[in-house]
């Protein structure tokens, strides 16, 4: 079981990586494979989960509203709306990653958790994100997002699944490439996050219940709170600095923790 500081210390980390280009799920191992800390446990998973959840889902609150209002009008009406359309989208954009998660989770679990693996998709999936952020620039006319885009960005969001590749990463990535902008790119790429998530935390949360486990509830209450309000401020700030700075500092950052993790791995 970890400790106050451990759980801190991870919680601060899922908030600050779950929604930046640069993997929350490796970040979150290296502290056990470097530092011989013990696994978080599923309790502490679920937790920064459900922080994680209600930060995105508080940032866009207003358009989820929307969204459900619009919802429930289209299909009262039986008439697709914009509301319907982008609910659609999610859903299909999010079908791929269910499917390949749960069956293939478990061998992710046992035997691509390790530092090699992590430092080679950390810098291959960084240089992609490089290559599709210098591909906006070049793009005279932004395409709007549509179902063959969606479904294609929920494609490449299965790559997720290994440690190092980072789900906001490669989606965004994936959407670039597509010739949607960096802003719509990271809007559908934080709103995919909530099935996601929702359907990862809900899983591990059913897990938990199975188990016989008496959860530290401070302990976890305060992790989900640590990472809610770090993941929160690191939405804001990330869609308020996209244009005026790009996705490089991110790939640079990579690039380097690529390095330093191929190095600690050669002298174990």
């Amino acid at each position: 079981m970890i400790d106050w500081v451990q759980a801190i210390w991870l919680a601060l980390v899922q908030g600050l990586t779950e929604f930046l280009p640069i993997s929350s799920s490796a970040h979150l191992v290296i502290p056990s494979l470097i530092l011989q800390w013990p696994d978080q446990g599923l309790a502490f998973d679920v937790a920064v989960h459900v922080g994680t959840l209600t930060a995105v889902v508080a940032y866009y609150r207003v358009e989820l509203v929307t969204l459900v209002r619009g919802t429930v009008i289209g299909v009262g009406r039986r008439q697709m709306n914009e509301e319907l359309r982008m609910v659609g989208w999610l859903g299909v954009a999010s079908i791929p990653v269910a499917v390949v998660g749960f069956a293939g989770g478990q061998f992710v679990e046992d035997n691509l958790r390790s530092l090699p693996v992590i430092a080679a998709t950390t810098l291959v999936f960084g240089v992609l994100l490089g290559y599709a952020d210098r591909h906006t620039r070049h793009v005279s006319r932004f395409r709007a997002l549509a179902l063959p885009a969606a479904l294609m960005i929920g494609m490449a969001q299965v790559l997720a699944i290994v440690p190092g590749v980072s789900r906001s990463g490669v989606t965004i990535t994936a959407a670039l490439l597509l010739n949607l902008d960096r802003q719509t790119a990271a809007r559908f790429s934080f709103l995919l996050s909530i099935p996601v998530i929702a359907g990862a935390g809900s899983l591990k949360g059913w897990e938990l219940s199975q188990a016989q486990i008496a959860p530290n509830w401070w302990l976890l209450g305060i992790s989900a709170l640590v990472a809610a309000i770090t993941a929160y401020a690191c939405i804001a700030l990330f869609l308020k600095l996209l244009d005026r700075v790009g996705l490089m500092p991110f790939v640079y950052y990579r690039v380097v923790l690529s390095l330093l993790l191929l190095v600690l791995w050669l002298w174990q």
